[in-house]
């Protein structure tokens, strides 16, 4: 069963992109109202922000072994399913009559989050042509960047207005309704690969595209590291060291979500036709404006010209190397490499957060843009590595983009 078309299927990626929205948005919305649930449950502030950490956590720990047992199943039900559990575990999480429930029903939305990215991008990759798979990539990435323009500030001024709770629940009822126009309108597409007639089929650990998930896996997570070891302490470092008033850090971090959405129309453009060279540019770009963040954050406002190039830079990234991973890798490695990327993803987030702690309490603030750009300027080395490889395999590249 062919499952692409002739059309580029904008309506159906939207709606996988609308689905990304609500699970980044439920992913994140502790972080939106996180004062609200430690006053509500008589928990610290350290503790309720624990429901952002061990989500992370079950997600690295579980994606991979879960995305495994769930390979013979229907991607299309998988996807409207995991969607099912983010709607429930929400519903849990706003009637939680204390944090250990909460934090139990945060812990099992974890678990559907990890299955949940090792379904989509390979999902979307199978509903368009090889030659388009940057750009479809792309398109479904937008939900993510939306859910932090939108998704999260919504849950904040829910959370403010009428308790916490409300939040969860209002994020609930999103969720239901994405799972219901996938099932609608979401096609089934079928995973398994057919070997040709007369073909060997060859163990995983013997593809030749298997080096090239590990590069861009490392990519990925160092990337993620370098980026998150100064964005968890972003709003510190502008009101510290750049001086911004606290009331004005909402509208600098809006700023730097509006610039994100043009960092998918860049890579949406170039994504399909030149991936390698954008993401060298990006990488480049991002690890020179945060030098430029070092030298200029004592100086105020100026600094706000690198900070939009970074902001820019950096969002150009996650859907490019997605992608670009679709389009790499034989096909019977997507999931497990979707399912290898969101590892990757969640331990840099991770890891990035601590690391900065680290540079912060042994160093200080000013350093912490220099730590992020020299980081970012290490993930270059393995995009530049999975590029060569490609190069040495002229066979498997002609096969992948016929």
């Amino acid at each position: 069963m062919s499952t692409t078309t002739q059309r580029f299927p904008f309506a159906r990626l939207l709606v996988i992109a609308g689905a990304i929205f609500v699970s980044v948005s439920s992913e994140f919305l502790p972080t939106a109202i996180l004062p609200e649930i430690a006053l509500g449950l008589g928990v610290t502030e350290a503790q309720a922000g624990l429901l952002v950490t061990g989500f992370a956590i079950t997600v690295v720990v579980t994606t991979a072994p879960l995305t495994a047992l769930t390979s013979r199943l229907d991607r299309k039900w998988l996807l409207v399913g995991t969607l099912g559990i983010f709607a429930a575990t929400n519903v849990i999480a706003g009637f939680a009559p204390d944090y250990w429930i909460l934090l139990t029903a945060r812990v099992i939305g974890g678990v559907a989050h990890g299955v949940f990215w090792a379904v989509t991008a390979p999902y979307a990759a199978r509903l368009v042509k090889p030659s388009q798979v940057v750009r479809a990539t792309s398109v479904t990435q937008a939900g993510g960047t939306l859910a932090f323009i939108l998704g999260v500030p919504m849950g904040a001024v829910i959370g403010h207005a009428v308790g916490w709770r409300m939040s969860f629940i209002v994020m609930a009822g999103l969720i239901v309704a994405f799972a219901v126009l996938a099932a609608l309108f979401l096609p089934p597409v079928d995973h398994r690969v057919r070997l040709a007639t007369g073909e060997v089929p060859v163990v995983l650990r013997k593809d030749p595209t298997l080096p090239i998930m590990f590069m861009l896996c490392a990519a990925i997570l160092l990337a993620v590291l370098g980026n998150n070891s100064f964005s968890t302490y972003v709003a510190p470092w502008l009101i510290s060291v750049v001086g911004v008033e606290e009331g004005a850090v909402a509208s600098v971090l809006f700023i730097s979500g509006v610039c994100g959405a043009f960092g998918l129309v860049i890579s949406g453009l170039v994504g399909d036709t030149k991936p390698y060279l954008a993401l060298y540019v990006s990488l480049a770009a991002v690890a020179l404006a945060y030098g430029g963040m070092a030298i200029w954050g004592p100086s105020g406002l100026v600094v706000l010209a690198p900070y939009i190039v970074m902001s820019i830079g950096f969002s150009v990234f996650p859907p490019l190397v997605q992608g670009l991973m679709m389009r790499e890798v034989s096909p019977r490695l997507r999931d497990m490499a979707a399912a290898m990327m969101t590892t990757s993803f969640n331990i840099g987030i991770g890891v990035g957060a601590l690391v900065g702690a680290g540079v912060i309490s042994i160093l200080s603030l000013e350093v912490l843009p220099w730590f992020a750009g020299g980081i970012l300027a290490l993930a270059l080395m393995p995009v530049v590595a999975a590029r060569r490889w490609t190069k040495r395999a002229p066979t498997m590249r002609a096969r992948r983009l016929a």
